[in-house]
C-alpha cells in the first residue's frame, strides 16, 4: 500500500476546495498484474487513510498530480496507463524506504 501526501504535517494532499486527499495502492508483485486503488479519501478520511499507513508501517509519499489523477478512480479499479511511470516512482520509493528494494532484486537474480 501507498498513499500520498505533499508535506511533513497530517494533512495529505490537498483537493479544490482545500481538503485533505489521500490515496493507497496495493500491487502485488506479479508482472502480469498492475496497481490498484484500495483506499482513497477527502478530509478526514484522507486522514484516516494516512494514520493507517503509519499504523502498518507503510512510507507515505507526497504527489499532488498523481493523487489528484488517482482519487477520480474507483476502489479495485486498475492504475490507468497513463500512470503507470509516476505509480512506480512511488512504489520505488516506499520499496527503498521500507527496505523492501534489495530483496526484490535478489528475487529477481534468482529468477534469472
Amino acid at each position: 500500500m501507498a498513499a500520498t501526501r505533499d508535506d511533513e504535517t497530517d494533512s495529505g494532499d490537498r483537493d479544490d476546495a482545500g481538503r485533505a486527499l489521500a490515496i493507497a495502492l496495493r500491487y502485488d508483485l506479479d508482472p502480469k498484474r498492475v496497481p490498484k486503488v484500495v483506499a482513497t479519501g477527502r478530509g478526514t478520511i484522507a486522514d484516516n487513510i494516512l494514520a493507517a499507513a503509519r499504523a502498518a508501517g507503510v512510507e507515505v509519499r507526497s504527489d499532488a498530480d498523481l493523487a489528484s489523477l488517482l482519487s477520480t478512480l474507483d476502489i479495485g479499479d486498475d492504475i490507468p496507463a497513463e500512470a503507470f511511470v509516476a505509480v512506480a516512482e512511488v512504489l520505488r520509493y516506499v520499496y527503498e524506504v521500507n527496505g523492501k528494494m534489495r530483496q526484490l532484486q535478489q528475487n529477481e537474480g534468482a529468477e534469472r
